[in-house]
């Protein structure tokens, strides 16, 4: 792929513009807006990270995480922070206010029994960007999969769970996506691995259904969905899940998340995130069109059907 079309593809995939609502942030993104706030304060008065790391009695990772938003800030060190750089009353009010927001109970709390940590934190992010780009080389991402999609996968990842637990997992994922249907949904683009449509999670009847509802997703234009045929992935696609979030708040710009077998990393240095983004540009690059990429979904499903066919004489 040329310069230039790497270049146009980055403006046309991967940028965004900021936004300008005046809703209140979420928890995820009051953190973010916190950390770049005291960021700025620290810069302005020419100390280093080293310098700031005793006043909150941590070390130099410790202070990097929270002005990057990437830990739960805890008020002690906050307000500690605000009187060591002699902040104004007004912006010390502004950080009190990111603070207190950074508490704020959201939907997802009250699954809290049933969701890690890590994955709360990226359904915080998801509702707070204006543009997601994922790649899935397993599973349809998350905020893509029908009911009956979400309960094979987690019946199939948690064969000792009771049926509550795996009702109220599955209510979960749902209501995660209810980002969809907001007037201020993010735009997304979801690069899929061929492999994903070929392994039957739940059955070819789950998969029919499936399939039909990512095609529906992509015709109504909610997300650009495309596919990465088997032939073209060898050199491209990790072997891992990879979520690159585009915010437009004021604060950190980007972030990419990259999901593990039992956690997660959230990243957010400009030279780890410029790597991502050039795999995902790579992968965007080896994906087919739009309209093609509608077409091996189509396929898929037809096989599918024809299964599900087979199975009922």
């Amino acid at each position: 792929m040329s310069d230039g079309s790497a270049a146009r593809m980055e403006r046309a995939d991967l940028d965004v513009a900021p936004d300008d609502g005046e809703e209140a942030p979420r928890p995820e993104v009051a953190s973010r807006l916190l950390g770049e706030t005291l960021r700025q304060a620290r810069r302005e008065r020419n100390l280093a990270l080293r310098d700031v790391a005793p006043v909150i009695r941590g070390s130099v990772s410790k202070i990097s995480r929270l002005e990057r938003g990437e830990s739960p800030p805890r008020e002690r060190d906050i307000r500690d922070l605000v009187a060591f750089y002699r902040l104004p009353s007004d912006q010390a009010h502004e950080i009190e206010s990111l603070l207190q927001q950074t508490r704020n109970n959201t939907w997802w709390q009250r699954y809290g029994d049933v969701t890690p940590n890590w994955l709360r934190r990226l359904i915080g992010l998801e509702a707070g960007a204006t543009r997601i780009v994922c790649y899935e080389n397993h599973v349809v991402p998350g905020l893509l999969q029908t009911r009956a999609y979400m309960r094979a996968l987690v019946s199939n990842g948690l064969p000792g769970a009771s049926p509550e637990e795996i009702d109220r997992r599955v209510e979960l994922r749902w209501e995660r996506q209810r980002i969809l249907q907001t007037a201020g949904r993010p735009a997304i683009v979801a690069l899929l691995e061929e492999a994903v449509l070929l392994r039957p999670v739940g059955g070819p009847a789950v998969m029919c259904a499936q399939i039909d509802h990512l095609i529906d997703l992509s015709q109504q234009g909610v997300v650009n969905i495309r596919i990465v045929p088997f032939e073209r992935s060898a050199s491209v696609a990790p072997s891992y899940p990879i979520t690159h979030l585009t915010f437009g708040d004021g604060g950190p710009s980007e972030l990419v998340y990259v999901e593990l077998i039992d956690s997660a990393m959230y990243l957010s240095r400009s030279t780890e995130i410029e790597q991502y983004r050039r795999v995902l540009l790579n992968l965007m690059g080896a994906s087919e069109r739009m309209r093609d990429s509608r077409e091996r979904l189509s396929t898929a499903r037809d096989r599918y059907a024809a299964r599900a066919g087979d199975i009922a004489l």
